[in-house]
């Protein structure tokens, strides 16, 4: 059954405080939400872009410009109503180069709305073996370590399984210190760089060591898969690639180059769960961990994260923390925390939707797009 139309709409969320990382700080997130209408159900996706393109190319103004311009000229051509008829639209996706994000966006909107449709679970299309998952949080980058202390320790209390924290050159060493002082090494510790560091600081970097963290995420820049294997065999503490995986293929190749011993997989960035389930799989074959990682995400982004977080390879806690981690309110019933675990949603689709009030209360911008002719 064809679509009947797309909403695209842009919601304000503000964070329940700023969230600082090496590439910037997030006050509020300006989110572009899809939703994909047929006769039989909707759909919603999420499009992770930033405001301004200083995590990826893709910024959130751009994404709204592509869906409209070239998307969705290519879902009027799509007819396929099945849960498994969401591939046919990576073919027709593909000669659009680049803007994984925005298209992520769309496929996942659609394919909730026939996963919804058919009464099937996002999880269990995926291949999900688990009903929850560990939760992990990530920690900003701080004005001080005693302010750092006090979040992390907030966190444990909490429940978090997993503590990261965002590091750059002059936020590294002595925090992740204190945190091991603090709070000793049966906590599970982490560290994510965000591209921040080039090989030239390796030797700074294999400081780390001696703090037995799980990983250091994406420290050289997402092009330097070849700087990342260098570096792998000068540091011990083990790397894990974020920004690098951006598909199955590149994920491949940083494993067979030696550049990684885990990777992070966002769906966002690789332009689906689709391919996020390839990365899985090719991942789960050469024997590295997996984890998911998040982007501020509200409810409904949240949902779909965590049920791809529940399939066999995701060994280690993800960014899949609690609702009120970042907002005060969520678009969705919030995810909560229970004995450090977030539950899979068990309904059809992504299992969850938007509380309506809640939702048109925080939209700033909607634009309906009609494919049947009739409004």
């Amino acid at each position: 059954m064809r679509l009947e139309g797309l909403e695209l709409r842009r919601v304000a969320m503000p964070l329940v405080a700023p969230f600082r990382t090496s590439f910037g700080t997030e006050h509020a997130r300006d989110v572009l939400l899809v939703r994909a209408v047929t006769a039989d159900a909707e759909g919603w996706g999420e499009c992770v872009a930033l405001s301004a393109p200083l995590y990826s190319a893709e910024y959130v103004d751009g994404a709204e410009a592509f869906i409209k311009r070239y998307i969705v000229p290519v879902l009027r051509r799509f007819n396929d109503s099945r849960p498994a008829g969401v591939y046919a639209l990576e073919p027709l996706f593909e000669p659009l180069k680049g803007h994984p994000m925005a298209k992520a966006a769309v496929q996942t909107a659609v394919l909730d709305a026939h996963l919804r449709a058919a009464g099937m679970p996002l999880g269990a299309f995926l291949g999900a073996v688990r009903g929850r998952v560990p939760a992990g949080v990530s920690v900003g980058i701080m004005d001080s370590i005693p302010q750092l202390l006090d979040a992390v320790e907030g966190y444990l209390e909490a429940g978090y399984l997993r503590i990261k924290l965002k590091i750059e050159p002059g936020w590294d060493v002595e925090p992740v210190r204190a945190v091991r002082e603090r709070f000793g090494d049966e906590v599970l510790l982490q560290v994510d760089a965000n591209t921040a560091y080039t090989l030239t600081d390796a030797e700074h970097l294999a400081r780390l060591d001696p703090f037995g963290l799980l990983l250091i995420e994406q420290p050289l820049p997402e092009d330097d898969v070849r700087g990342h294997a260098r570096l792998a065999s000068m540091i011990r503490t083990p790397i894990c690639l974020d920004e690098s995986i951006v598909s199955a293929r590149a994920a491949a190749d940083a494993i067979a180059l030696g550049a990684c011993r885990i990777v992070n997989i966002k769906p966002g960035r690789v332009g689906g769960y689709l391919e996020a389930r390839r990365i899985h799989d090719v991942c789960a074959a050469n024997g590295i961990a997996v984890w998911a990682g998040g982007m501020l995400e509200t409810g409904l982004g949240r949902a779909a994260n965590v049920a791809l977080a529940a399939l066999p390879g995701f060994t280690l806690p993800g960014d899949t923390s609690a609702s009120d981690r970042y907002y005060a309110q969520d678009i969705t019933e919030p995810f909560k925390l229970d004995d450090g675990h977030v539950a899979v949603p068990a309904g059809p689709g992504i299992g969850v939707s938007p509380l309506r009030d809640v939702l048109d209360s925080v939209t700033t911008e909607t634009a309906w797009i009609n494919f049947t002719g009739v409004s």
